[in-house]
């Protein structure tokens, strides 16, 4: 078992965007990570901070980080009917994954005005 935390100012992924646009977004997240989070328009920027989190979060618990090992896109957030926050990754991340014998990453997401924080579980 294995696991990765990582907590994000929000206001930092917030100017990223601001500054950077489709540069940063496209890097960062897929599409439908883009298209959640600008569904939630109010609070998009805590959304976004979320999956940033939980991005780095997997990679941690990969015993990677971002090294160059797989890209940012390569770990998706997705959520079910209910809201529940799952992972999906493609790529490098998913071929790490499988090298490792892991069966499954288990996330837990929250987010309030200031701070974005996510809890990955491989195992």
């Amino acid at each position: 078992m294995t696991c990765g935390t990582d907590i994000v100012e929000i206001y930092r992924i917030k100017d990223a965007i601001e500054k950077n646009g489709d540069t940063f977004l496209n890097k960062i997240y897929t599409k439908n990570e883009i298209e959640y989070c600008e569904s939630h328009s109010s609070n998009k920027y805590q959304h976004y901070a979320a999956r940033f989190a939980t991005k780095e979060a997997v990679a941690k618990a990969l015993g990677t980080g971002f090294v160059g090992e797989f890209s940012w896109t390569e770990i998706e957030v997705k959520n079910d009917d209910l809201g529940k926050p799952n992972i999906v990754l493609t790529g490098k991340a998913l071929e790490l994954f499988n090298k490792l014998n892991m069966k499954e990453l288990s996330v837990s997401i929250s987010h309030c005005k200031e701070y974005a924080i996510s809890f990955v579980v491989g195992y």
